[in-house]
């Protein structure tokens, strides 16, 4: 049975926190658990132990770190389902949905125990210029030291492996702060990693506070990489606060899906769906704004919200679930106020936009002003925006016109205009022929203007977690 009350991780052990605060289940309010809340002192202890610990581990050869992540992984598929119910008592997503980021975290502990062992320098020929001749060139990719990572409540398990794999993969050290809302998967990962021999002080775990730990986790001078999953406002302080630090921010979308003339609209209406409400619409690279070509928009219209509407609202825990509670009381009363807003400047609702409980139905809005924060802004929530457009460039010109740049996807027939958009819209993913959600955890993954900067997916997460050294022989006289 799950503890009721988490220490803090440092060092290999579990440490006694000065305070402790309630958790509570997003969709029953019922408290779960008491969460240790870690200070800046705690923060502090826990990059000192990480960087002791990185001394030594940076020495362990790629087949002993592969070894350790491939052991997370069995004993994570073996736990399979106590993880994917710890997801849904903290977080509120549905069974069906914890039990698939379960299966895609094993399998991203798998990539990074594979990355591992797959770390190449390339060699460069030097006689292509002038005076190198008779010297030999190539590169090296090495550890850097003390990585942090701050992650997100909404994929509390696959987003930490895609931080914590990769980190140790490439032999750093790591201090983790999980979400405040989803503690427990974070906090469970060291009963699993202590288990899988990772040796004492690789790993730690410290819940708590952004704004109480943030300024530790950000300049402390052994921290050498910050990889943080959040909103764009708290990407931009830590940027400033990491200074030369390296820098992975992973910060949000609106993401757009055009869907081109010619398309079947009844074998895209499941898959739009999904990629519109999974999670309550909580997922990063969610559909927010739907792009239908005139001639289809009608007949897309009535069937999307035909379909939206027999989405079935539950608990967490019944098998036939699709949408549960948001968050927090916080989120719900902030998405609930930009519905209520975008239909005063003018927006209609097609279906959705109350509240039952703590959950909010799926909203489907037509109309919307270009102005409204559920266009301008990362909705986060249960919100989709349909428009008509009637030449691709205005899709594309309309799709760009976002502050974000994560994903975006476009249905199209022909090859030539799936080409044409991919070229031109301006996000760091362009999904052909499938939703904009769509991410698999080996591919380079990482967004545009406000939704970021650098990489993530297991071997591009690793690069960005390893410095390059270039080093020259000189061959004879």
């Amino acid at each position: 049975m799950m503890k009721k009350k988490w220490q803090l991780w440092i060092g290999g052990k579990w440490r006694e926190a000065k305070s402790y605060e309630p958790l509570y289940n997003p969709h029953t309010n019922e408290e779960i658990a008491q969460i240790g809340q870690a200070e800046h002192a705690d923060a502090v202890e826990a990059i000192v132990d990480a960087h002791g610990a990185y001394k030594k581990f940076k020495e362990y050869p790629a087949h002993a770190r592969a070894k350790i992540l491939a052991k997370v992984a069995a004993i994570m598929e073996e736990r399979s389902e106590e993880c994917a119910k710890l997801i849904a008592l903290e977080s509120a997503k549905s069974i069906r949905n914890a039990r698939e980021e379960i299966s895609r975290t094993v399998q991203t502990y798998r990539f990074a125990a594979e990355a591992a062992k797959s770390n190449y320098g390339e060699q460069i020929p030097m006689d292509a210029a002038a005076g190198g001749e008779k010297r030999f060139g190539f590169t090296i990719r090495t550890s850097i030291g003390v990585v942090t990572a701050i992650t997100p409540f909404n994929f509390p398990f696959n987003l930490v492996a895609h931080k914590v794999g990769p980190a140790i993969a490439a032999g750093n050290s790591i201090v983790l702060k999980p979400a405040e809302q989803t503690p427990l998967s974070g906090l469970l990962l060291a009963e699993i990693f202590k288990e899988a021999g990772l040796p004492d002080g690789v790993l730690n775990i410290i819940p708590g506070k952004g704004d109480v730990l943030s300024e530790a986790l950000t300049t402390h001078p052994h921290v050498k990489k910050v990889t943080f999953t959040g909103s764009v406002e708290v990407g931009h302080i830590i940027q400033q606060q990491a200074g030369f630090r390296k820098l992975t921010l992973e910060l949000g979308s609106n993401s757009p899906f055009i869907i081109d003339e010619g398309v079947d609209i009844d074998n895209i209406i499941e898959r739009t769906v999904l990629g519109s409400f999974s999670y309550n619409g909580q997922i990063c690279i969610s559909i927010q704004r739907i792009y239908v070509h005139r001639s289809l928009y009608e007949k897309f219209l009535e069937r999307f919200v035909a379909r939206t509407k027999q989405l079935v609202i539950g608990s967490p825990f019944e098998e036939d679930t699709n949408i549960t509670a948001v968050i927090s009381k916080k989120s719900l009363d902030r998405i609930k106020n930009w519905i209520d807003e975008a239909v005063q400047e003018g927006a209609k609702i097609e279906c959705g936009g109350t509240i039952e409980g703590n959950v909010l139905t799926p909203t489907v809005l037509t109309s919307v002003n270009r102005d409204s924060k559920v266009f301008r802004f990362e909705v986060f929530g249960p919100v989709v925006c349909i428009f008509p457009f009637d030449t691709l460039d205005d899709a594309i010109n309309d799709a760009n016109d976002s502050r974000y740049g994560l994903n975006s996807g476009i249905m199209t027939p022909s090859l030539e205009r799936a080409f044409y958009a991919a070229e031109r819209l301006e996000t760091g993913g362009v999904i052909v022929n499938d939703i904009p959600t769509y991410r698999i955890d080996n591919m380079p993954y990482g967004g545009w203007k406000d939704s970021g900067v650098g990489r993530e997916g297991v071997k591009y997460a690793m690069r960005e977690m390893m410095e390059e050294k270039f080093i020259s022989f000189k061959i004879g006289d």
